[in-house]
This record gives C-alpha cells, structure tokens and sequence, in this order.
C-alpha cells in the first residue's frame, strides 16, 4: 500500500509539473499527455550526462523550454504532411514539443554539436515518437526542403536567413506562406529592419508568465526580400 501511495504521489508530481503545458492546451490527448509528463525525467536523466539545459532551467523546463517551443503552435497549426525543420535545435527545442503536438506533421531536428544530437535522439526513443528525424549536421550542408523552418535565437536573422538559403518549399499547404518562425526576444528592430514582410507576434498575448513579457515568434515568409 505505501509503494503504491508513493508510486501516486509521484505520478501526480509529475502531471502537476506538466500542468503550465495543459493550462494553455487543453485540448491534448492522454498519450500527448504522457508524452509531456516524460521529458522532464528524460532530460534530467540525461543533463546529468551531458549538458544541453542550463542547470538553472533544468527546474523549469516547463516554462521555459517545453512551453517556449509550443509558443509556435499558438501562431501556425500543422497541418498533417507538413515538414517542419528545426535548426540549431539544441536538445530539442523547439522541434520535440512541437511534434509531440503535431504528430501527423514530420520533424527534423539538426545540430552541428553532436552531443546534443545524442540527446535529442535518446529523449525522441524514450518517448516513442516516429515523426523526429534527429541529424547530427550543419543546415548549410542539409540537402532538403520543407514547409516551415524553425529555430530559437540561433543566431541574427540575416545570417540565419543565409544559412537556410533554399530550403523553404515555394507549394503552400496553409494559408500562411512557407517560411521561418523564429523564437526571439527583446528588441528586434534594428536586426530585422531589412525584412518589410516580417511579422512580429508577443508570447505574451497568449502566456500570462512574466517570463513571456519580451518574447516574440517571428514569422518571416518565403518571400523575404526587403
């Protein structure tokens, strides 16, 4: 009866963890579900290894990782077949809290640290995800194109945009153009001035947490000439 109440008493732990993530998408399934419950174990088990969350946020990877990344799906729903490339990934974001939101949509996952890549790799096994395809590589050297490209603070958006140089698709399956949705934060001004057809979002439209108060999603469209 105690390990069965102990075995509870974590498992509700670890939902109330999770919970910032079905406060804003309640909309989930249980295996969504589950699969959020798990990355915070996941990644723990694994940062002790290797390094690829900041000590610091490893505690509050919720809201600041996990949550970020889904900030996305607040601006641009996949739909399914849609190939979604994230760049710079890290260990796994914003692509792995993504795909588990869009599962008919597929993902690939690249970083030049191969490390991190080991990470991202374990973490998509551990949850059983089959639409993450995780590549220990630099985007410049990707022979691939996709619907969307994803990222969060890379780098500049100029020399992000030349880094991903022809591997958006030009056939839309959405409304919205193929494109870049960017993850950034603070004052974007001077970085995108070049850009006229960039679209700036705040984070904090939709998440009330004070740590959303300067973050944005950029969306910069196929077409981005300025």
């Amino acid at each position: 009866m105690i390990m069965e109440m102990l075995t509870f008493a974590k498992t509700l732990i670890k939902y109330m963890k999770a919970d910032i993530i079905f406060k804003y998408f309640p909309d989930l399934t249980e295996e969504q579900k589950q699969h959020f419950i798990q990355l915070e174990a996941l990644y723990a088990d694994w940062n002790q290894k290797i390094n690829v969350v900041s000590r610091k946020d490893i505690d509050e990877i919720y809201l600041r990782h996990v949550l970020h990344s889904t900030g996305i799906a607040k601006f641009q729903q996949f739909l399914p077949g849609t190939t979604v490339l994230d760049v710079g990934t890290g260990g796994g974001f914003p692509g792995i809290p993504l795909a588990i939101l869009f599962p008919e949509t597929q993902f690939t996952l690249v970083d030049a640290i191969g490390k991190k890549i080991k990470v991202v790799q374990h973490v998509v096994d551990g949850l059983g995800l089959t639409n993450v395809t995780a590549k220990h590589m630099r985007v410049e050297d990707l022979d691939a194109k996709f619907d969307f490209i994803v990222s969060r603070a890379v780098a500049a958006m100029p020399t992000f945009v030349r880094w991903i140089k022809g591997r958006i698709k030009k056939e839309s399956l959405h409304e919205r153009r193929n494109g870049i949705l960017y993850l950034k934060g603070g004052d974007l001004s001077e970085e995108l001035k070049d850009y006229k057809t960039t679209e700036i979002y705040n984070l904090s439209d939709h998440f009330s947490e004070d740590f959303f108060e300067t973050k944005k999603v950029v969306y910069l469209p196929l077409k981005y000439k300025g």
